[in-house]
């Protein structure tokens, strides 16, 4: 095999500083390093005419999430939350020791509470809840004992 490793995840934003502050302040990300993009090779790659693009990039546990912001031509914005079963990008899933107090934090930075995703599971001890970003990106948060780098459910 070729492929050495995962380099990032992108995620378009409508609002790059408001963004930073839910992912850093909220879940925990580091701010690595900004980017700036535009130009004919740009709009080529990316297949957006006119292209400018701010982007930033944030790490957290090894990850990176590369925050994209569009100044032009600008973003693409659906006022429905995307289905669950919609093929693409589903969720970031982060576990928390207090999943209370993160999403009253998550929700104070701009994220929206899903409450009637909450769910409390005694046989494994665990509370789950899914939440969306400022942008409508789902985030579930997972609180629950033993390792937090292990997958819920995996033995």
């Amino acid at each position: 095999m070729t492929i050495q490793a995962l380099s990032h995840i992108g995620l378009c934003v409508s609002d790059l500083a408001s963004s930073e502050r839910f992912y850093c302040e909220g879940l925990g990300f580091q701010r690595l390093h900004p980017l700036r993009v535009e130009g004919r090779e740009a709009a080529r790659l990316l297949g957006i005419e006119g292209v400018e693009l701010e982007a930033l990039y944030l790490e957290r546990d090894g990850m990176r999430l590369e925050l994209l912001h569009f100044a032009q031509p600008g973003q693409h914005t659906e006022a429905h939350l995307r289905p669950m079963n919609q093929c693409g990008l589903t969720h970031l899933s982060l576990r928390t020791d207090d999943l209370e107090r993160d999403l009253a934090t998550l929700e104070r930075l701009g994220g929206r509470v899903l409450p009637e995703t909450r769910v409390d599971h005694p046989g494994f001890q665990s509370h789950v809840a899914f939440l969306t970003d400022p942008d409508g990106t789902r985030i579930e948060l997972v609180q629950m004992p033993g390792d937090p780098r292990q997958l819920p459910g995996a033995p």
